[in-house]
Order: C-alpha cells, then sequence, then structure tokens
C-alpha cells in the first residue's frame, strides 16, 4: 500500500466544462429515449451517471437557473428578508432578557 501524498493521480487532465445548452440538449435526447443511456453518454463523451444527474437536475429546476448549490433569484431575496427578521427577533429577545434581569435584580 503507497502513501498518498496528495497529489492527484493525472495532474494534466483537465476538468470538463459543458455550456447549459449542452446538458439541455443532452437531457432531451436521453428522455426521447431513442437510444440507451450508455450510447448516448459514449456518442457525447461524457460519463452515464452525468447524464443522470444533468436529467435530475432539470427535473428540480437547477440546472435550468445558474448554477447549481446557488440560490435562484427569488430564493435569495427570502433569504436576506429571513436573515434581517432573524436579526430583529434575536435583538428583541435580547433586550427582554436585559430587561427581566433588571426587573428580577429591583425585586430581590
Amino acid at each position: 500500500m503507497g502513501s498518498k501524498q496528495g497529489n492527484k493521480l493525472n495532474p494534466e487532465r483537465q476538468r470538463q466544462r459543458f455550456s447549459r445548452e449542452f446538458k439541455l440538449e443532452a437531457v432531451r435526447q436521453l428522455e426521447l429515449g431513442q437510444k440507451p443511456a450508455t450510447q448516448l453518454a459514449l456518442e457525447l463523451g461524457v460519463q452515464r451517471n452525468r447524464l443522470y444527474k444533468w436529467q435530475a437536475q432539470v427535473k428540480a429546476g437547477g440546472l435550468l437557473h445558474g448554477r447549481p448549490g446557488r440560490p435562484k433569484l427569488a430564493d435569495e431575496s427570502e433569504l436576506s428578508r429571513l436573515k434581517r427578521e432573524l436579526k430583529r427577533v434575536t435583538e428583541e429577545r435580547d433586550i427582554l432578557k436585559k430587561a427581566k434581569a433588571y426587573f428580577a435584580k429591583r425585586r430581590g
């Protein structure tokens, strides 16, 4: 068993990047079912499991809207609204904690 030195197996290999249009066309052809997925993958020069991942992304709406993992514009505005609300509610909670401690001191 060899030791791992953190080197890649093939450092000269570049990561393949495919355009959104290419991915959508590949998924369309996959869903037409005119060719087996293996044959289609070979013809397109991609791995078969990548076709299925793209298909799942299209069904989830992720492939059509920006990069996978990045929220859609509507989600970003919802996220920023929720962050603002969380900040406000947290401040209110902190004020109430301080008031509770203040009034508990005055009583006791």
